[in-house]
């Protein structure tokens, strides 16, 4: 093939999946250290382009500027804290090992200062679950149960925005600019679908016609599939 695939052309120089301008430019992460305490005031309530829940602007005693994202029930005027004493209100930055069990909580850290990895969208929430030791299990929007430091952090509530995938697309226009903002690659489709000068497995034949496992050493466009596999197929009982 003389030509690389499309997922592989990916920042290779062209504009086709340039992200636009603005669209990530908010940090939404909490500072790194994890002993600096914070009083804030909300002042504004933010659609962003680059995140599916509305984002809060928040004035800091020290006249700094900041943002988060916003919990259901959260207004204008409203304090939010960040470290410091323990304090339950909505939005307040925590540590998990001084949240209550059952707690609804969002945005949280994977590691002890890493500002934020777990539960963003719109509409999400975990659950803290118990208290074991040093460390925290907290039950995921998908259920599954994950245990995490105590010095990991976290904000209060429920991510706001939850009914913004309430309402369906209807055609595909709408989510082709839904994801054209979101630097998303769609469609998305499978090899055998295409054609064979865009994927080694395609010809519509709806079967790969060749083998699915790829040297380490193949070039671009062959590589795809099972690449140096050690085996494929069922196990032999």
């Amino acid at each position: 093939m003389g030509k690389m695939l499309r997922q592989q052309r990916r920042g290779k120089g062209t504009n086709v999946y340039t992200k636009l301008p603005g669209t990530f430019d908010i940090n939404v992460a909490y500072t790194g250290d994890r002993k600096i305490e914070k009083l804030g005031e909300v002042i504004n309530l933010i659609n962003h382009t680059g995140h599916t829940a509305p984002l809060m602007e928040i004035l800091y005693e020290d006249f700094t500027r900041g943002y988060l994202i916003a919990p259901e029930g959260i207004r204008i005027g409203d304090k939010v804290r960040i470290g410091g004493k323990t304090s339950y209100s909505l939005g307040n930055v925590v540590r998990l090992g001084d949240i209550p069990e059952g707690i609804p909580v969002y945005n949280i850290e994977s590691i002890p200062g890493d500002g934020g990895k777990y539960v963003r969208s719109a509409g999400s929430a975990a659950y803290i679950s118990a208290h074991i030791g040093g460390s925290t299990t907290i039950t995921m929007p998908s259920k599954s149960a994950v245990t995490l430091s105590n010095e990991c952090r976290a904000q209060l509530g429920v991510v706001a925005g939850g009914g913004m995938i309430d309402q369906p697309l209807v055609k595909a226009g709408k989510n082709h600019y839904r994801m054209r903002v979101l630097n998303r690659t769609w469609p998305t489709l499978r090899g055998v679908h295409l054609n064979p000068v865009d994927h080694p497995f395609g010809g519509k034949q709806h079967h790969k016609g060749k083998s699915s496992m790829t040297s380490r050493n193949a070039p671009p466009g062959r590589k795809v599939g099972h690449i140096a596999a050690r085996r494929v197929g069922r196990k032999k009982r």
